[in-house]
This record gives structure tokens, sequence and C-alpha cells, in this order.
């Protein structure tokens, strides 16, 4: 084989044909770019033999060179784990972010993604429960449209209430395959809720009509920081706090109070101060110019970790702050309080 592909190894003659089938990760090709909304962007990516698979609901750490930089950002798998070929993922589009709006405009079929470790407790347990609730907003219907379509696969016989939220038809990212998906299973019922057409945002009355058994289900909570919260604070006080799984897609930006703004950005090791406007240290960082490595923007990939050297922050998970001492901190989930110090 050498011979015949000489001066090249047998590598680079096939990686003429198939770039993928070389990679020394795990890589994929985009198979199909299709826009189901104007705010968002589905991509199919076919991996290579490195992809080991992933359980419904969990994420994988998706990537792409733009401008000759690898931007990172954590996307779940919307099709079924048992699913053969191509992945799907289908995103919004952040008009200030990097990526998302790269695939959106830019990206082409076969185009090359770099697919990395796949994470989370968000997923279907193994012993599968006799009643299961799928509720999410917005793109956060991609890791509980993966459970339904598991559940669907597996011809399930429980009872599944998939309740989706968004602002009107015309923004439901799967709203033709829900109303087709409705005689799928005996058990299986769909409520999608339009809060800009007459429909109200999640609230215990509403769950107690479309789902009268609730408590007695598995709930999987896929959304923004208002629905997450809203769901946690009823299944607190109904005592069954156990049967609630939540995940996010975003954070909440609380409002800045008196001592959330005013100071300043200290980045040590560049040299260079900024106001504090109240962002995050990552959006603070970069309208200063400065480019520090990031991925996810979640506070899940720990890219961004950096030492902070003094002042304190609040982490916009948990509203935790932090000591005012040297620690290390996750700059895109990190909002500074007061003047901060960063060694960046």
């Amino acid at each position: 084989m050498h011979r015949l592909t000489y001066p090249h190894g047998p590598d680079r003659f096939i990686e003429l044909f198939d770039p993928t089938a070389v990679a020394d990760e795990t890589v994929g090709t985009i198979s199909a770019i299709e826009h189901p909304t104007e705010r968002s962007v589905r991509v199919s990516v076919r991996p290579n033999s490195r992809w080991n698979g992933f359980v419904a609901g969990q994420y994988v750490e998706f990537a792409m060179e733009i401008d000759g930089r690898r931007h990172r950002r954590m996307f779940s798998p919307a099709q079924s784990q048992h699913a053969n070929g191509a992945l799907e993922f289908t995103m919004s589009v952040n008009p200030d972010g990097v990526l998302t709006r790269h695939i959106q405009q830019s990206a082409r079929v076969g185009d090359l993604v770099v697919l990395g470790d796949v994470s989370g407790d968000f997923h279907l347990p193994q012993a599968r429960p006799e009643r299961v609730v799928l509720i999410s907003a917005g793109s956060g219907i991609t890791p509980v449209m993966s459970m339904l379509r598991t559940l669907i696969d597996e011809q399930y016989g429980g009872e599944i209430d998939f309740i989706h939220y968004c602002r009107s038809a015309s923004d439901a990212l799967y709203a033709a395959e829900l109303e087709q998906q409705e005689g799928a299973l005996p058990g299986l019922r769909m409520h999608c809720v339009y809060t800009r057409e007459g429909g109200v945002h999640f609230n215990a009355e509403q769950l107690a009509q479309l789902v009268p058994n609730y408590h007695h289900a598995q709930t999987f909570v896929c959304g923004p920081a208002a629905l997450l919260e809203a769901t946690r604070t009823l299944f607190d006080e109904q005592g069954i706090s156990e049967r609630l799984h939540q995940e996010a897609f975003g954070l909440a930006t609380p409002a800045a109070g008196e001592d959330e703004t005013g100071g300043e950005i200290h980045f040590k090791r560049s040299d260079r101060s900024a106001d504090n406007n109240g962002q995050t240290l990552l959006e603070q960082a970069e309208q200063a110019g400065l480019n520090p490595e990031h991925g996810c923007r979640m506070g899940v990939c720990f890219a961004c970790s950096c030492t902070k050297t003094a002042g304190r922050v609040r982490d916009l998970r948990t509203g935790e702050i932090s000591s005012a001492g040297e620690e290390d901190i996750q700059i895109c989930v990190s909002a500074p309080l007061g003047t901060v110090s960063l060694d960046i």
C-alpha cells in the first residue's frame, strides 16, 4: 500500500476521499442544513467511527474552525438514541454568537465538525418509569425530543405528556412532527402552548389541568431559567422534588444591584482595565478587545476557567457570591460585583 501511495502514506491517500476516516478525534461531516424557523438552524452531522453514541437527553461538545480558531458550544442531539446514521442538532441562532451565526449564514454541506465528549445527567433512567412528563420551551425542546423519539422507537407502553412552550406556531421547531406523533403510542398526549397566541406561560393550574396525575410521573424539563425556576418551586411546594429533572440551555442575568455595577475590571496579564458594566466577565473581556479561551458560554465545558485574583463575583447559575480572595472561576457565568481583577 505504501508503494502505491508514494511519496505519501496511505492515510494521506484515504484523506483525499474521506477526511474523517483518519482523524485522531471524533469528527463528523455536515450532510444537511435546514432552517426550520427564522431564528434557528438544523444540521445533520455524520460522525466517524470514533463516535460512541449517547443517551437521550445528554449533550455533546460541538466545535468548528472559524477564521482559524476553534469555536465550541454544547448541543443536545435531537434524534433517538437508537437511530443510526447522522446526528441531528437544532440550534437557536444567537445574533451575537459566532458559532450559531456561522452555521446559519456560512456553513455548507461537507464542512467538518469536531464532536467532543458526551456529558450530562439529564436523561431517561435505564428502567423506564410508568409515567413521563416532558416539558420544554424554545430550543430546550431538543433533549426532550430525543427522549420522545427514543421512547417511540422502544414502543414504550406507559403514559407520556409532552408540553412545549413557544411564542407562536411559526416559532415551533418541531410543530409538524409533534402533531404527527400524537397517535404514535397509545399513552402519548401532546400539548403545544403558544404564549403570544392566547396561551399562558407555565403555572401550577395549567399543569394540573393538562396532566392531572403529574404527581406520580417522572418529569423532565428543559428551557430558560424562568421555566426551571417555576417548575422547581412547584415541585418543592408539592414535596415531590425527587420526581423533577431539569436542564438549562441559557443563563438568567439578574438585574444589577447597587454593588454589581461601578468599579473596574482589571485584566492583569494584558495590562488593561475597563469600567464594570455588570455583564459577565467573558463579555466584558471581549468588549475590552481581549479574546480569552471559552467554549459553551454556559458554564459546562470549563474552557473559560481562569484565576480571579481579587474581588467578588456572582455565579449566574446559582446566584452564589464568591469570596473576595484569589480563586478559579468560570468567566462565562460570573458577573462582577464592583471591582474585580483577573489573570487574563
